[in-house]
C-alpha cells in the first residue's frame, strides 16, 4: 500500500481535475424560508447578562495556537468556539450601533448571540470601508503597469472614523463575552462585478468592459474584467502598489486592535480566487496566494506535489500575514485556502513558518438548489460536505512547521447558508465528530447582494429560524484537558464528553447548556474522573478533574437524576 502521504496526493490530483468545474460556483443561494418556531426568543426580547464562572467570562482573554488541532486559553484548556457571521456589504460597510439603520448592531444581536451559546462573531470589514480613496477604476496614475508606488488614497482620518465603528461593535460584543475575528470580506472583487470589498481605485481591468452576465451574482467570477482585476491584485504588477496598500491597510487594523482582549484574530482575505492564475487545478494560484501572504522573503514550498513557481517580483517582500503579525503580537491569523476547497478540493498552499496562524476553512455543498438553496439530494450534500470535512483535517496535518510543529490549529469559519435543519444536523454532528470549532453563515440578512433572506437565523421581524434549535447545541467551552469525543444531539438533549485531565490547568472545564431551548424541564449532569461543581439547572455546567484521574467523561439528559 503507498504511504498515507503518497495516498492523499492521488485523491487530491484526482479532484485538482475537477476544480475548475466550480469557479462560477455560488455558495450562498435563496433558500424558503421555514416557519419560526414560537418559543424561540427573539432581537425583542429581555436583554440578559451572560453567565459567568466566579464571576468571569468562562473563557477570556487572548487565545494561543502552539500546534495541533485546538486553540488553547491562558489556563491552558481547549477552547472550541460556536459562533456566527455578521457582515454588512453595504456603505458604510460595517455593523455598529446606530439605531433606525439597516446596519444597526446592538445589545438585543449581542444578548440573543449569548443566549444561544455562540462565543465568537465573524465580523466583516471591507478594504472599500477601510480606504475608500478617491480616485476612479482604471485611473492610468494606478493602474499602468510599472514599479508599485504610493496610490495616494490613503486617508488616516477615515481609516480611524471606521475603525471607531468598528471597535464599538467589537466591544459590545466583549461584553457579553463573545469574541471577535475580524474578516476582511469580499465577494466577486467590488461592485462592478455585483461584489464588495475592494475600492474602486483598485479595480484595473485592462479596459475591458464588465459584462454582467444574466442570472446568479457568482457568474461575474468567470467575466474577464473581474478575472484582470484578480490578476492585478495578485501578481501587484501595477503602479497602485495594491498589495501594499492592503498591507497597509492590515498594519492599521492590526495595532489598532492589539490590546483588546476580545479579538480572537484576523481573516486576511475571505475565500480567496482567480481563474486567470489557475493552470491545472488549483496549483498556480495557490502559488499565488502562499506570496499573497508570507511575501518573497518568507515563500515556502508547494505541498501535495504543486509545482514551485517563483513570486512575482513586485509582490511585496513581507507578506500580509507577517505584517498583521508584526503589528499585533498577541492574537490570531486565520487564513483561508483558496475558495474552490470549499468543496473539497485540493489544498495547495503550503506551511508557513510563523506562529499563531489558524488553518481558517469553510464548507459548502454543490447539491443544491439555485432557486431555494437546499439541498436537492440530501444524501449527497451530506456525504460531500463530510469528504470536504475530511479532507481539510488532513490537510492540517500537512501544513506542520517549526513554529507550529504538529500543524496549526484549525476553524470552520463558514458554513450553512440554507433552512434545511436535516442538512444542518448532519453537518453539525460531523464538526462534533471533528472535535473542530465553527462559525455559521450568516447571523442576519443585511440586503446580501451576494446572498438571500434565508440564510440567516434571525429574519427581518427579529425571530430566529427554527433552524437555530440546530445550533444552539450543548458543547463544551472550555476543556480542562484533550478532548476525545463531543456529541450533541439536540432533538433528545443528550450530550457527551470525554478527554484525558490536564492537571497543570486549574481551571475548570466549563460545558454551555442551552437550557431554555433543549432543557426547559432541567437536566441531569453526571462526570466520571471528575465532578460536578455548578449549581443544579445552571447554562454553565461547572466540572472540575478529580485529582489523580486520566480519562474523564461528562454526560448530559434532560429531567432530573432521580
Amino acid at each position: 500500500m503507498a504511504p498515507l502521504s503518497t495516498q492523499r496526493r492521488r485523491r487530491r490530483r484526482a479532484a485538482a481535475t475537477g476544480a475548475l468545474a466550480v469557479v462560477v460556483a455560488a455558495f450562498v443561494l435563496d433558500a424558503c424560508a421555514i416557519p419560526p418556531v414560537g418559543t424561540l426568543p427573539s432581537l425583542r426580547s429581555p436583554l440578559e447578562a451572560p453567565p459567568t464562572i466566579a464571576g468571569r467570562a468562562p473563557v477570556h482573554g487572548a487565545l494561543r495556537a502552539p500546534g495541533g488541532p485546538f486553540l488553547y486559553d491562558s489556563a491552558g484548556r481547549v477552547v472550541i468556539l460556536h459562533g456566527v457571521n455578521a457582515v454588512y456589504k453595504h456603505p458604510p460597510y460595517e455593523l455598529y450601533p446606530d439605531p433606525g439603520k439597516p446596519w444597526n448592531f446592538d445589545a438585543s444581536d449581542a444578548s440573543l448571540m449569548a443566549r444561544l451559546g455562540f462565543d465568537v462573531v465573524r465580523l466583516g470589514m471591507t478594504w472599500r470601508g477601510l480606504e475608500p480613496g478617491t480616485a476612479p477604476s482604471n485611473d492610468p496614475a494606478i493602474c499602468s503597469r510599472g514599479a508599485p508606488g504610493d496610490p495616494g488614497q490613503f486617508d488616516q482620518g477615515v481609516l480611524d472614523r471606521y475603525l471607531g465603528h468598528l471597535a464599538q461593535t467589537v466591544n459590545l460584543l466583549g461584553r457579553y463575552h463573545i469574541y471577535t475575528i475580524l474578516d476582511m470580506h469580499q465577494d466577486v472583487y467590488n461592485e462592478a462585478f455585483d461584489g464588495e470589498g475592494a475600492p474602486n481605485w483598485a479595480v484595473c481591468t485592462n479596459g475591458l468592459p464588465n459584462v454582467d452576465p444574466p442570472g446568479r451574482w457568482s457568474l461575474n467570477y468567470g467575466t474577464a474584467a473581474a478575472g484582470a482585476a484578480f490578476r492585478h491584485f495578485w501578481t501587484n504588477d501595477v503602479q497602485g502598489d495594491l498589495q501594499g496598500e492592503f498591507d497597509r491597510v492590515w498594519a492599521a487594523v492590526a495595532g489598532y486592535f492589539r490590546s483588546n482582549p476580545w479579538v480572537l484574530g484576523y481573516d486576511p482575505f475571505n475565500e480567496p480566487f482567480s481563474t486567470s492564475l489557475v493552470t491545472v487545478g488549483d496549483e498556480h494560484f495557490d502559488d499565488q496566494l502562499t506570496c499573497f501572504y508570507t511575501g518573497r522573503l518568507y515563500v515556502t514550498p508547494p505541498v501535495k506535489g504543486g509545482p514551485s513557481l517563483p513570486c512575482p517580483p513586485q509582490v511585496p517582500a513581507t507578506g500580509v500575514v507577517p505584517t498583521i503579525l508584526g503589528a499585533d503580537p498577541a492574537h490570531l491569523v486565520l487564513y483561508e485556502p483558496d475558495v474552490y476547497g470549499a468543496r473539497g478540493a485540493p489544498n495547495f498552499v503550503g506551511p508557513m513558518h510563523f506562529p499563531r496562524l489558524v488553518f481558517n476553512v469553510h464548507i459548502y455543498c454543490g447539491y443544491r438548489s439555485p432557486v431555494t438553496g437546499n439541498p436537492t439530494n440530501l444524501v449527497a450534500c451530506a456525504a460531500q460536505d463530510a469528504r470536504s470535512l475530511a479532507t481539510r483535517a488532513e490537510d492540517r496535518l500537512d501544513l506542520a512547521s517549526p513554529a507550529q510543529p504538529s500543524g496549526p490549529a484549525w476553524l470552520v469559519s463558514e458554513f450553512g447558508a440554507t433552512s434545511d435543519p436535516t442538512l444542518l444536523r448532519d453537518f453539525a454532528n460531523h464538526l462534533d465528530h471533528h472535535l473542530v470549532g465553527w462559525v455559521y453563515w450568516a447571523w442576519k440578512f443585511y440586503a446580501d447582494p451576494t446572498g438571500s433572506a434565508a440564510e440567516s437565523l434571525v429574519m427581518a421581524d427579529g425571530r430566529l429560524r427554527s433552524t437555530a434549535t440546530e445550533l444552539s447545541r450543548a458543547y463544551p467551552e472550555a476543556v480542562a484537558g484533550r478532548p476525545t469525543l463531543i456529541s450533541s444531539d439536540p432533538a433528545t438533549g443528550a450530550f457527551d464528553l470525554a478527554y484525558v485531565a490536564n492537571h497543570a490547568s486549574p481551571a475548570p472545564t466549563v460545558v454551555f447548556l442551552p437550557t431554555a431551548l433543549h432543557y426547559p424541564g432541567g437536566y441531569c449532569a453526571r462526570a466520571t474522573g471528575a465532578r460536578v461543581v455548578s449549581a443544579g439547572g445552571s447554562r454553565l455546567l461547572e466540572v472540575r478533574n478529580d485529582p489523580h484521574a486520566k480519562d474523564v467523561t461528562v454526560s448530559v439528559v434532560p429531567g432530573s437524576c432521580d
